[in-house]
C-alpha cells in the first residue's frame, strides 16, 4: 500500500493568498524522488497560528486514514513561527534523531539550518514531520530523512518490517 499522506503549508502569506505554496509541492516531490510513491490523500494552507496547525493534526491523524502528515512552514525563530509548538501541543512523543538528521544533513552546506526548529512524532498511529517553509529547505530535509519513513511508520503502526539497512 503507498503511504498516505497529508502536506500542511503553514504561511500566513500563502494562506492570506498573496503567494503561491511551493512548500507543500517541493515536499510531494521529495517524497516521490524517494521512491515512496505517496498517496496525497489532502493538502491544506493554514496561516502561522498554534491551535489552527494543533487542530489540523488532529482531524488528519485521529480517523487513522493518514500515515504521514509534512508540515512546511512556521520552524523558524521569527515571533510568528509556532508549528514546532503547535505539533508538540498533540504529538504522543517525539523522534528527535529524525530532526537531528535533517539539520546535520543539510547544515553541512547551509549553516542557518541550524536555525530551524524541526520536530517530528507521533501520534495516532502517524508520523508528524514540521519542516522549513522554503521550498529548497523542505525538500532537503525531507530527502534526508526519506529512506527510513518507511520502517518508521510500519514500527509506528505495529509492523515488524525488515531494517531499512538490511539485505533480505
Amino acid at each position: 500500500m503507498p503511504m498516505r499522506v497529508a502536506i500542511i503549508t503553514v504561511s500566513d502569506s500563502v494562506a492570506a493568498g498573496e503567494r503561491e505554496d511551493r512548500g507543500g509541492p517541493a515536499c510531494e516531490q521529495a517524497l516521490k524522488d524517494a521512491g515512496l510513491a505517496p498517496e496525497i490523500v489532502s493538502r491544506e494552507v493554514l496561516a502561522d497560528d498554534r491551535h489552527q496547525i494543533a487542530r489540523a493534526i488532529r482531524l488528519q491523524v485521529d480517523g487513522r486514514t493518514t500515515d504521514l502528515v509534512v508540515l512546511t512552514g512556521g520552524t523558524g525563530v521569527a515571533p510568528r513561527d509556532r508549528t514546532p509548538e503547535g505539533v508538540r501541543d498533540v504529538i504522543e512523543f517525539e523522534v528527535p534523531g529524525l530532526a537531528e538528521k535533517m539539520r546535520s544533513d543539510t547544515g553541512k552546506d547551509f549553516p542557518a539550518a541550524y536555525l530551524s526548529r524541526q520536530v517530528v512524532g507521533v501520534r495516532a498511529g502517524a508520523l508528524i514531520i514540521a519542516l522549513p517553509g522554503s521550498p529548497k529547505g523542505a525538500f532537503d530535509c525531507l530527502a534526508a530523512i526519506a529512506p527510513l519513513l518507511p520502517h518508521a511508520v510500519a514500527l509506528i503502526q505495529g509492523d515488524r518490517p525488515a531494517h531499512p539497512t538490511s539485505k533480505s
